[in-house]
């Protein structure tokens, strides 16, 4: 169950008020008519904003849109949008929240993006909901028509070179993007891939302008951001959020050893350290920010998301396919109370030889966790290497789902 924070920390943007999802005639009175037929006027007020990607990756997404436009124009072939709504990553609950609250918000900014790139085709790739969003399309009489589609439940299946490799008739596995998916994605065609807050965000700009959307975060990163929040004994809650806000606010740290921020490809921080991180692009990654409570084991919490994300790998280079099965084996020994062996520095090792190796991210990523995991969790280490774990409770506090495994 996913419920929104009820604590009010900016004055809500994306989120329909009251956690009651808006049809079209409530969206419409809500946010007011949508303007279109200015591709130009509106890529320069998306370039004033300042908006990033939501996706986690943080890139500008006026570059990406002229790259695509560009791209397009250069090989005369119409581009391709997909609004990537498959949040896989399962510690994430944000566009599964704002697609089921506001999803013609969503809607309205896909057709922002066709129109600005001139594509002509557009696509909202999901794991779940599809036929909810199909009825919202129902509603809709677009310029350009919407297909929704059902995306396997794995990993990966988010990542923008496995998406489009979905799209255009093949598996959902991640290929090395050279050239990148911006100048040829799916069937070839230029293909402008953005998170589905990405767009609800563009939407609201092409209403009220950059200015009004550089009022919340900071100059350097303007807006906000959407976070599902992990606490134990809580429901899991998504919260808006302007950047700049230190995570302490957010997340009730009291009690707890460390906080998890950007989730699976995130980083361990000290709970102390945490409190006074400020929310950023750098560190937000998926938007998760969980805290981990003095009482449980951070060692035994990183090996089951290890072993996921090894099982969760596409298995078609090195680092996924040899790498990470045995860096997970590895951690595992290392969160079981006794002899460690070699595992340590074996780990550490073998994070050097991977980074930067694989097909796509996903490598780099697990290695981000695992190095952080082995700074916040030293004393921890030092007590399993000695025989015991001071953890008293054994609960899980991060999902992991072994239908997915």
């Amino acid at each position: 169950m996913t419920t929104l924070f009820t604590d009010v920390y900016m004055s809500p943007r994306l989120l329909a008020p009251g956690g009651t999802p808006a049809d079209l005639a409530t969206h419409e009175q809500r946010y007011g008519p949508l303007a279109h037929g200015d591709p130009a006027a509106l890529l320069r007020t998306l370039a004033e904003s300042g908006l990033t990607g939501r996706g986690g990756a943080g890139f500008p997404a006026y570059r990406k849109f002229v790259a695509v436009a560009d791209a397009a124009r250069r090989t005369e072939r119409a581009p391709v949008v997909v609004a990537n709504g498959a949040e896989s990553e399962p510690a994430s609950h944000k566009d599964k929240t704002l697609l089921r609250l506001s999803p013609h918000l969503v809607l309205d900014g896909l057709q922002l993006a066709a129109e600005a790139t001139g594509a002509a085709e557009a696509y909202l790739a999901v794991e779940d909901g599809a036929s909810y969003l199909e009825s919202a399309l129902a509603q809709r009489r677009d310029p350009v028509r919407v297909q929704v589609v059902r995306l396997p439940a794995r990993f990966l299946s988010g990542q923008a070179s496995a998406l489009v490799q979905y799209l255009s008739g093949g598996a959902a596995r991640p290929a090395h993007p050279t050239p990148p998916v911006r100048e040829r994605g799916v069937r070839r065609a230029p293909t402008l891939v953005q998170n589905v807050e990405t767009l609800a965000h563009l939407a609201l700009i092409a209403r009220y302008g950059a200015e009004w959307f550089r009022t919340a975060g900071t100059p350097g990163e303007p807006g906000s951001v959407l976070c599902t929040l992990h606490v134990p004994g809580r429901e899991v809650r998504v919260v808006e959020a302007p950047f700049g806000m230190p995570v302490g606010r957010l997340l009730p740290l009291e009690g707890a050893s460390a906080a998890l921020i950007g989730g699976y490809h995130g980083t361990w921080i000290p709970a102390a350290e945490a409190a006074q991180v400020l929310l950023s692009a750098a560190h937000l990654g998926a938007g998760v920010l969980a805290a981990l409570p003095t009482d449980r084991c951070g060692l035994a919490e990183t090996a089951r998301v290890l072993r996921y994300l090894a099982l969760q790998s596409a298995g078609q280079c090195g680092p996924c396919l040899n790498g990470l099965p045995r860096m997970a084996a590895a951690f595992q020994t290392l969160a079981t109370p006794g002899p460690q062996g070699t595992a340590r520095t074996d780990i550490s090792r073998w994070a050097g030889l991977l980074a930067g190796r694989g097909a796509c991210h996903h490598p780099d990523g697990t290695i981000r966790l695992v190095r952080s995991a082995l700074t916040t969790f030293t004393t921890e280490l030092d007590a399993h290497a000695n025989g015991f774990c001071t953890a008293t409770d054994r609960t899980p506090l991060l999902p992991v789902p072994t239908e997915r495994i």
